[in-house]
């Protein structure tokens, strides 16, 4: 664990807050989106995971091997085949 840094905490509008130092972001790798949590006596901050990372490829994938297809059978109704229109 690196030496701790002193810092004060300063008020942001209605909410108060702690200016993180550029070093300590690069060390964490925290670019724009975080996730807070407490432990006991402490605030936890780490990087947001990025969700959805990995889908467009995982798709393409799908669709080269044809596995892209729905897993329920349509049924359609009167409804759908005559009065619904695009």
């Amino acid at each position: 664990m690196s030496a701790a840094i002193r810092t004060r905490i300063v008020r942001i509008g209605n909410s108060q807050g702690i200016r993180i130092p550029k070093p300590l972001l690069e060390q964490s790798g925290i670019h724009t989106e975080v996730e807070i949590e407490v432990q006991d006596d402490r605030l936890i901050v780490r990087a947001a995971p990025q969700l959805r990372v990995g889908w467009d490829e995982a798709f393409a994938k799908m669709a080269q091997r044809n596995d892209d297809v729905l897993l329920d059978d349509v049924s359609t109704t009167n409804w759908d085949q005559i009065e619904w229109e695009w």
